[in-house]
Order: structure tokens, then C-alpha cells, then sequence
């Protein structure tokens, strides 16, 4: 599942670590999300977009192929 996480944190200028912090995640956590080697929580996924103020549907890009 791909994600804008990166992109959207950095838009905001916050470390791996400070958007970790406002989730209650690490910053290992962020990282492995924004590589793509970890799907976060649906809690989690909602957190971050509520952060950044968009949906999950934007922040977190669903295809087919990628489903368990």
C-alpha cells in the first residue's frame, strides 16, 4: 500500500520522530510506514489523517494487488 506520509510530513516540516510523537508511535514506526514495510492500524492510519487533515482514502493509496 503506498502512502504520501513522507510527503505530507515534510510539507509540514516535522521529524520522523515529532509526527511520531503526535500519534503516539515511534519514529521507527513512521519510517516503516513511509517505506512501505508496515501498514499501519486502521486507528492509526485515521490519526495521521485527521493530523494532516485529509482522508485516509488520500493519504493511503489502496490497490487490489496489494491486499493479504
Amino acid at each position: 500500500m503506498r502512502n504520501r506520509v513522507r510527503e505530507l510530513r515534510e510539507q509540514r516540516k516535522l521529524t520522523q520522530k515529532e509526527l511520531g510523537e503526535r500519534v503516539a508511535v515511534s519514529r521507527q514506526a513512521i519510517n516503516a510506514i513511509e517505506t512501505d514495510k508496515f501498514d499501519p492500524s486502521i486507528w492509526l492510519a485515521y490519526d495521521l489523517a485527521k493530523l494532516f487533515g485529509v482522508s485516509i482514502e488520500y493519504l493511503f493509496m489502496f490497490q487490489e494487488e496489494d491486499r493479504k
